[in-house]
């Protein structure tokens, strides 16, 4: 299986390996920040959460502008000095000393950060057909958390709050994995190019948001990411961890045990499910994904519900809506950026790719935001029923999503015999 979701040509393996590696980086650091600017560098709970929040809202308002430079002067261009900015900005890390200099640094780490993932997948893209995309985006995101996890279990052994020189020393080598897929790509000096410059035309892309908005198949999909992602993926770090220890009452502990359940389940689960819906409907996958997110809260549901019988149990809920959870995520990775860029045209699949990472960036913000409120009424429950029927709404609009679409573009097979030329008799 691993053989056969492998891309055909070599240049897509390579840049599929930078994401393991620079994801292995990533995974070292990516538990720790909020630790790591209030343990270590004294800032207070407010002024933390304030830092990390400016990244995520100077990454939202970059990556449009991000979009538009990949469609105009190509991928390589955007991605290769994104990439060594990322590396400056997260190695700096290891010198901040107040809340100003921790700003500072963050807004230098967004501005790389803000269009490395919408390009690498436009070159991906670019590298392979209809037919082989979403296996090779559903391995890139197997790889991905394969790399993060690799990069969390080493962090573990290694970070120590009562010695800074420890954390100082994981976002240094975090740096040091940016730099991989930038030499990487250095070795490929015919990838990212812009698209339209392949057909010997030096002009602007024609179009650009207001072209990609006007797409309704893919405003219906942009409706549906929004919806989903903020009733699953953005409450994962507020809503999840929040109801799993002031409801279920389970040690913190049980949190990082189901946060590596998630990992493990997508690692081992991505090729068998990259397998099973090749050749059928996309929009029937998605929700699917919808479904499976609904289903992992309802778990998590229950771990509130049974706290005060089984410890144990509860523990065992919170740890199976996580597993459950990297499931559903098996699914939606190969199948939403290759549904993308199906959709997208060459003058604009940085546009496209772009928009869909915003879908991130925006949920990012309205998830934490109304988690709190929710889990404050009715001990969660109010928080449960909001996510689960959030998801299933999801769900509906993935399947409205699939009459507008061609069987090409929903990924079916097509089965219909192809007519052939009667052979004439000889008299």
């Amino acid at each position: 299986m691993l053989r056969r979701a492998l891309p055909r040509r070599s240049e897509a393996r390579r840049i599929m390996l930078g994401t393991l590696l620079s994801a292995i980086g990533r995974g070292l650091t990516l538990p720790f920040l909020f630790i790591y600017l209030t343990d270590v560098r004294g800032l207070t709970d407010t002024r933390a959460g304030l830092v990390i929040g400016w990244y995520g809202a100077v990454t939202l308002a970059l990556s449009p502008l991000g979009g538009t430079l990949i469609d105009r002067i190509g991928a390589r261009r955007v991605v290769l000095p994104c990439l060594l900015i990322e590396a400056v900005g997260t190695g700096s890390l290891a010198l901040v000393h107040s809340t100003g200099s921790a700003l500072l640094v963050m807004t230098v780490i967004a501005i790389g950060s803000s269009a490395i993932w919408s390009g690498q997948n436009t070159i991906l893209a670019s590298l392979t057909d209809d037919g082989e995309r979403q296996r090779v985006f559903g391995l890139n995101f197997a790889l991905l958390n394969l790399g993060i996890g690799i990069g969390g279990m080493a962090s573990g052994a290694i970070v120590d709050t009562a010695r800074p020189g420890t954390f100082q020393t994981i976002y240094l080598l975090d740096a040091l994995t940016y730099l991989m897929p930038a030499l990487i790509l250095l070795t490929l000096p015919a990838v990212g190019h812009r698209l339209g410059a392949r057909r010997g035309t030096d002009e602007p892309s024609p179009g650009g948001y207001l072209t990609v908005l006007r797409d309704r198949p893919f405003r219906r999909l942009v409706i549906f990411g929004l919806v989903l992602t903020t009733c699953g993926y953005a409450q994962i770090e507020v809503g999840f961890a929040a109801y799993a220890v002031r409801v279920a009452e389970v040690n913190p502990r049980v949190v990082a045990w189901a946060l590596a359940a998630n990992t493990v389940m997508i690692v081992l689960a991505q090729l068998l499910v990259i397998r099973r819906i090749e050749g059928r409907s996309r929009t029937r996958a998605l929700a699917a994904v919808g479904a499976v997110f609904a289903a992992a809260w309802l778990v998590l549901g229950a771990a509130g519900l049974v706290n005060g019988e089984s410890a144990l149990l509860a523990a065992l809920c919170v740890v199976a809506c996580s597993a459950i959870f990297g499931f559903g995520e098996t699914m939606l990775s190969p199948v939403m950026p290759a549904l993308t860029n199906a959709l997208a045209t060459d003058e604009l699949r940085g546009r496209y790719n772009a928009m869909s990472s915003m879908i991130f960036g925006i949920s990012g913000v309205i998830g934490p935001v109304t988690a709190g409120p929710l889990m404050g009424a009715a001990n969660g429950r109010v928080w449960v029923a909001t996510v689960v029927g959030g998801c299933l709404v999801a769900s509906l609009v993935a399947l409205s999503l699939g009459r507008l679409l061609s069987p090409e573009q929903d990924g079916r097979a097509t089965t219909e015999p192809v007519p052939s030329t009667p052979v004439p008799t000889p008299v």
